[in-house]
C-alpha cells in the first residue's frame, strides 16, 4: 500500500524563516552577539591556553609555570575588557 503524497509534503516549500533563529534580539531591540566578537574569542583563547598549560604544570609540579598561567588568566580578562572598550566587543 502506498501513502499518497500531496503537493508540498516532503519539501521545504511551506517553511518560513523565524526571526529568533536568524537574528536574536533582546527586549530593547539590540542585537545579541552571544560571544561572537573578536574580544570574546581572543580572551577565550588566551584563557584556554592558560588553563591547559596551568593544568599540565600542576600535574608535573612545575609551580613557577602554574603561577605564570594564573597571571596569564588575569591577562585574558584584562585583554577582553580592553578590547571591548576599543569597540571589538558586544557593548
Amino acid at each position: 500500500m502506498q501513502i499518497p503524497i500531496g503537493g508540498n509534503e516532503g519539501t521545504m516549500a511551506g517553511t518560513t524563516q523565524r526571526s529568533h533563529v536568524t537574528g536574536p534580539t533582546n527586549r530593547r531591540g539590540k542585537h545579541v552577539h552571544h560571544g561572537r566578537t573578536l574580544a570574546a574569542w581572543v580572551g577565550s583563547v588566551i584563557g584556554l591556553v592558560a588553563f591547559v598549560v596551568g593544568g599540565i604544570a600542576v600535574v608535573f609540579q612545575i609551580w613557577w609555570l602554574f603561577w605564570a598561567c594564573v597571571g596569564l588568566a588575569v591577562v585574558a580578562l584584562i585583554v577582553t575588557v580592553v578590547m571591548q572598550r576599543m569597540g571589538y566587543g558586544a557593548h
